[in-house]
Order: C-alpha cells, then sequence, then structure tokens
C-alpha cells in the first residue's frame, strides 16, 4: 500500500471519531503533556493549528499561554521551507494547503524553541511519522536538537518502515481509548 493511500485512509478513520470521545482523549492528551519535563521546562514552544480531526491543539495553545510560554505556528515561507512565528489568533488566514497559518513572516530561530509539537496522520512505535506529503517537518527538525513530541489516538499507530529522509519524533503520546 502506498503512503497515499495510507493518508486517504486514516483521514476518513479520524473524521468518523465520534465527538465527545474525541474531546475526552484530546483532554487526557493535554493532561500527559504538560505532566512532562519537556514541556514545563519549555519557554517557547511550537505547535501546528489542527484540523478538526486532529488532535485539538487549541486545547495546548490555550494551557501554554496560561503558564507563559510563547507559542509557535508553523509558516510556509516558499516550496519546501517552513518556519515558525509567534501565534496571534487575530491575524491568521487560510493558506493553500488549506490550513490555517500567520500572515506574519517574522520567524523565530530554531535553536530558540524549547519544544515541538509535531503533527502527522500515521506514526511507528519507534517515533517515525506519515504526515501530509509535504516533507516540512522532516526538512525542519532534520538538524533541530530539543525536545519533539506528537500526541496521537490508538488507530493512528502503525507499523512501516521509515524512508531515509524521514526523522523520528522523539517522544509520541498515546490515547488507547480512543478508536
Amino acid at each position: 500500500m502506498t503512503k497515499k493511500f495510507w493518508r486517504q485512509e486514516m483521514i476518513t478513520l479520524l473524521k468518523q471519531q465520534k465527538p465527545s470521545l474525541k474531546q475526552q482523549s484530546d483532554q487526557l492528551l493535554l493532561e500527559q503533556l504538560i505532566a512532562l519535563k519537556e514541556y514545563k521546562e519549555a519557554k517557547t514552544i511550537a505547535t501546528y493549528l489542527s484540523f478538526d480531526y486532529e488532535y485539538d491543539t487549541s486545547l495546548l495553545i490555550h494551557q501554554a499561554h496560561e503558564d507563559g510560554k510563547k507559542v509557535l505556528v508553523p509558516k510556509i515561507v516558499s516550496k519546501g521551507e517552513m518556519v515558525f512565528v509567534s501565534y496571534d489568533e487575530d491575524d491568521l488566514s487560510l493558506s493553500s494547503f488549506g490550513v490555517r497559518e500567520p500572515n506574519n513572516y517574522q520567524s523565530v530561530l530554531k535553536n530558540e524553541i524549547d519544544l515541538i509539537h509535531v503533527p502527522g496522520l500515521i506514526f511507528n512505535h519507534k517515533g517515525y511519522r506519515i504526515g501530509y506529503g509535504g516533507g516540512f517537518y522532516d526538512r525542519y527538525l532534520k538538524d533541530y536538537e530539543k525536545a519533539t513530541i506528537s500526541t496521537i489516538y490508538q488507530c493512528q499507530l502503525k507499523e512501516f518502515n521509515p524512508e531515509n529522509h524521514d526523522i523520528a519524533v522523539r517522544k509520541v503520546l498515546l490515547d488507547e481509548r480512543n478508536v
């Protein structure tokens, strides 16, 4: 099976989640994340702006702001290049990829980011992921040395062999209750 097929299959599966169960799972994943030493020690956190069927990153963004952390989100600046910029919910627009992203281009240096919360559709037990196919995160994380964490549902855990360019997430938090 191809990655494209796996992506489509996983998106379909994620969209079928019961909203009440997903909400419970998202809250449990948030609690796991904020309990981590990496989160507690981080001053600057990068996350993503989630689709409805993904882990709800608005929970993390809200919590991080409450905890006095600087929150960054991705911005595509050219074909194949992504940077992280400060999150401002009043300064977002829809990108060509169909995701919300900031309008500003003032990027934060990679070494100033303490923790990156990484999206993905499918993960294996070693932290390798299949994302949406753009390769933005693999390229960005290639020389990133600090904490990388993903929050996923049980159904997103599948075994596959990573490709040479794939970069593993250092920690994957899993809600095993979700279908």
